[in-house]
């Protein structure tokens, strides 16, 4: 709220370099603040994905959090003027990449009843396929949803 009234301050003085800078910093806060919801819906996906590759199984209450949780990222990546996405497909790939160990450390607790440790756990899956089914399946919703 304090960068909106010095932006306003400066706006009124005809201060436009310094107006702009500050405009800058709130689009790098407002863009944080997405990064930063979509990294937890992707851990929430990751860590249904990772149950799923772990016990090479699946359940309903897990398939309705992998849809639940793309639909989320996709409502939280879409631009509502200009029917664009905040982020690329490179970007959300770096993010479910930041989630991926948090992701772990949730599963740990929950594959075979906590049976591993994250470091087995992770032993268990493959990272990349894992990864690469995320972003294909939340790309997949992006353009089902045009």
């Amino acid at each position: 709220m304090e960068e909106l009234l010095e932006l306003k301050q400066l706006l009124l003085r005809g201060d436009i370099p310094n107006s702009l800078v500050i405009v800058e910093e709130l689009e790098e806060m407002g863009r944080k603040e997405i990064i930063r919801t979509i990294r937890s819906y992707a851990v929430i996906l990751l860590l249904h994905l990772i149950k799923q590759q772990a016990e090479q199984r699946t359940t309903r209450s897990w398939d309705v959090s992998i849809r639940n949780s793309i639909l989320d990222i996709q409502d939280e990546n879409k631009r509502p003027k200009s029917k664009g996405f905040y982020l690329s497909e490179a970007e959300l790939y770096e993010v479910l990449e930041s989630a991926y160990q948090k992701a772990i450390n949730k599963a740990s607790l929950e594959v075979r009843e906590g049976r591993y440790e994250p470091r087995e756990l992770e032993d268990l899956v493959d990272r990349e396929t894992l990864l690469n089914r995320a972003i294909a399946l939340i790309l997949a919703e992006n353009r089902s949803s045009r």
